[in-house]
Order: C-alpha cells, then structure tokens, then sequence
C-alpha cells in the first residue's frame, strides 16, 4: 500500500479552522505543438486596403510595405512586411455586382426569349419604367412564337431566310430600354440603356443584353473610384510606395 505525505506549513496567526487540502491523480496535460505563423491573405472590395491601413497603420512599418495598382484589373494589393515570407496581403477590388452578373449585361449570356420575360418579370423592381417592363415581358412571351410565325410566311411568299429573319428581329423587339440598377458590389444604382440583341437560327432565338452606356460608365467609374482610393491611402499612410503596373 503506498502513501502519499503531505507537509503543511500553519501559519503562526491560525485561528483553528479547518483546513482542507485536496490532492489530485494523474498526468499532467502535454503542451501544444508549436506552429509556424500563417500568412494573412484577404481579398474585399476596393475599401478593403484603405479599412486595414485605416485601423491599424501604427503597426506597420510604411518603408517596408507597397501598394500596387491595377487598373486593368480593377483592383488595388497592398502588402505589408514585403521581404518577410510571412508577409500580410490586402486586395481590394471593383467587383461587378451581382444584379448586373444576373441580368448577363456585357457578357456571353444567352437567353431564351421565354427565360427571359420570367426574369425580367420577376426582377422588375431595376426597371425605370414599370411599363415598359410589362410590354417587355409581354413582347418576349410571344417573342419565338412570332418569329416562327413570320419565318414560316416568308418562305410561302419568296423563301429569303436572312432578309426576312432581319426584319422579324428589328420589328418585334424594341430597340432599348432603361434599368437603374448596380454597376458594382457595394455601390448605389447607375441609370443605363439597354438594347437586346437577337441570333435568329432557323427556329432557335437567343438573346443577349447589350449596353456601351454602361461599358463607357464603368471605365469612367474605375478609375475615378481607383484615385479616390489612392488618395485615401496617402492621407493615413504617406509613405507607403504606390506602384501601378
């Protein structure tokens, strides 16, 4: 039987109360494993350099950090402790927004005639015109219809597919409208002009939104939105390099 002794030092001042001693079993719980520091990567909208710097430029040292701009990316990189393998990387970028990524504006997007009058139904609230959404979803429900319709006429009268083709795309379509909408994640509504374009093949119809308003706003906006960020950055943190490339 084994014993476990205990040696108790009273102080000279006790008054007699009970003293409770507790003595606990076992092993003692291991150390972690140390761990090698993790780079800090953040990407965020074009904000996101200047919100770091903002908050937490007394911690940095300005001469040993950069910011490279890139405009054909829309983008901003900052990166702290630049020789450190270590180093903290801030991107920010001009992200289209969500509402114009949805709508296929500029893009390979192809819509059926159909698909389309649902959405624009659904997402009437970015149209300026509330009647002109309702002629929209209404001339598009009938779009391919239509089509096939005049399609089947022309070739009973004189059989010009392209000519005739041309004529069903430019008379039943309406040649814009306008949507206040987006154009980048984080930003407030834009009023711009758009114009469906449509590939007539035989008897399939595809549409595509098209708009140069928003493509000429977009360029102006990047790189208005760009300076303004760069002349922020300088304001906290003034000997930070910037770069553009």
């Amino acid at each position: 039987m084994s014993e476990n002794k205990i040696n108790l030092i009273v102080p000279k001042d006790y008054n007699g109360t009970p003293i409770e001693v507790v003595l606990r079993e076992g092993q003692a719980a291991k150390p972690l494993d140390p761990k090698e520091p993790k780079k800090v990567s953040i990407a965020g909208t074009i904000e996101a350099p200047f919100k770091w710097l903002e908050k937490r430029i007394v911690l940095i040292n300005q001469k040993a950090s950069n910011i490279i701009v890139n405009r054909d990316k829309m983008g901003l990189a900052l990166t702290i402790d630049e020789t450190n393998y270590y180093q903290t990387e801030v991107c920010g970028f001009l992200i289209t927004s969500k509402e114009m990524q949805e709508f296929g504006i500029n893009t390979e997007k192809k819509w059926e005639p159909i698909k389309l009058s649902q959405f624009f139904k659904m997402h009437r609230a970015f149209f300026k015109d509330k009647s002109e959404n309702m002629m929209l979803v209404s001339t598009l429900k009938n779009f391919k219809a239509k089509v096939n319709q005049d399609i089947e006429r022309s070739k009973e009268e004189n059989g010009s597919k392209t000519d005739n083709y041309s004529q069903v795309v430019d008379s039943n379509l309406p040649k814009s409208f306008k949507l206040n909408i987006p154009l980048f994640k984080g930003f407030a509504c834009e009023e711009i002009e758009v114009e469906i374009y449509a590939d007539v093949d035989g008897r399939d119809v595809s549409l595509s939104l098209v708009s140069a308003g928003a493509n000429e706003t977009i360029e102006e906006y990047k790189n208005k939105v760009i300076d303004e960020q760069i002349e922020a950055i300088k304001g906290v943190a003034p000997d930070i390099v910037i770069i553009e490339v």
